[in-house]
């Protein structure tokens, strides 16, 4: 049966609200959280953006929740650091944590001041970075020379067992290339066709680890107010590719975004009134065989999402139910 965990987003909401949130979803009873990890927010609207790694240390201290979050090591982290903060948060908070790899955003990374290289490059990079992390994990000695320079690293505070490495995927392509190392499948809905490609891509490649969806959504008591609250907080995350990837602002974006359409924002963000609809919807992303999905209410104040969460959405979703129609 598919789990239901709670996405916490930074770009959005002030570390300290942030906190009160996830532990108010646990008291809605979600059973599991994942956070995204930014330098930037994607828009001068969100205006947010706090260290996820700081705020997940008091987030496991407050909650019994299991946690991750999506990581790019190889520019602004080192990844001896990546592995050191990972081990530490495994150490302390056994079975709780996992940890998602990959390749980043221009946005978050430009502010090394190195160059922003191409995809094939970054996706080189993260597997070295993998490699190197999992040594770490094994407490090994680890020096290494190529797209990252690691010398003489090792961690000494490590865990019993390492915390999870997931591959975050949205493409097939990327799914199959993180069969060959990742523990785990994470993507996000881009539409049930597109989302079950990545899905099938991750397992016919070989990939046995659980898999995850982190799904967008807006919910609210009309439908004007729910296309209102994607378009203000969600419009640029609609982009095309490369653009998502390369650019390097929250101004760029606000630029590109500023005239998405409403229906191209409604392919990445489940937008509706009613929750018996966004129920069946959630459903058919079950019937694609994931473990887990994390829903991410596009909204800055996460208020009457949990509410309604704890006293309508959660209910039904844990409630076996037949196959939706499709």
């Amino acid at each position: 049966m598919t789990d239901y965990g709670f996405h916490a987003s930074h770009e959005q909401i002030s570390p300290g609200q942030l906190l009160e949130d996830v532990q108010r979803a646990e008291r809605a009873g979600f059973r599991m959280a994942m956070c995204s990890d930014h330098f930037a927010p994607w828009s001068a609207a969100q205006g947010e953006s706090g260290f996820s790694w700081a705020w997940l240390g008091a987030a496991l201290a407050t909650t019994g929740l299991r946690f991750g979050t999506v990581c790019a090591p190889g520019q602004r982290y080192h990844p001896a650091v990546v592995a050191q903060a990972a081990a530490t948060l495994a150490q302390m908070f056994p079975g709780r944590f996992w940890l998602a790899l990959g390749t980043g955003q221009n946005m978050n990374e430009h502010i090394t001041g190195d160059k922003w290289v191409d995809k094939p490059a970054r996706q080189a990079r993260l597997e070295e970075c993998v490699d190197v992390i999992r040594r770490l994990h094994r407490g090994e000695e680890v020096t290494h020379h190529g797209l990252v320079e690691v010398d003489r690293a090792r961690i000494y505070s490590l865990p019993e067992s390492p915390p999870a490495l997931l591959g975050p995927a949205l493409t097939p392509a990327t799914a199959e290339r993180a069969a060959g190392w990742a523990d785990g499948l994470i993507t996000i809905n881009q539409g049930l066709d597109e989302t079950d490609r990545v899905l099938r891509a991750y397992r016919d490649a070989g990939g046995s680890g659980p898999t995850a969806v982190q799904i967008h959504l807006s919910i609210a008591p009309t439908l004007e107010e729910a296309r209102g609250i994607a378009r203000e907080q969600w419009q640029n995350h609609a982009l095309d590719d490369p653009l998502p990837a390369d650019l390097a602002t929250p101004k760029q974006f606000d630029a590109a975004g500023r005239y998405v359409p409403d229906d191209k924002i409604a392919e990445g963000v489940i937008v509706t009134d009613s929750v018996p609809e966004l129920v069946s919807r959630l459903r058919r992303y079950e019937d694609l065989g994931v473990d887990e999905i994390y829903l991410h209410h596009v909204a800055a104040d996460q208020g009457p999402f949990l509410e309604l969460a704890e006293q309508e959405l959660l209910p039904a979703l844990h409630r076996p139910g037949p196959p939706s129609s499709t």
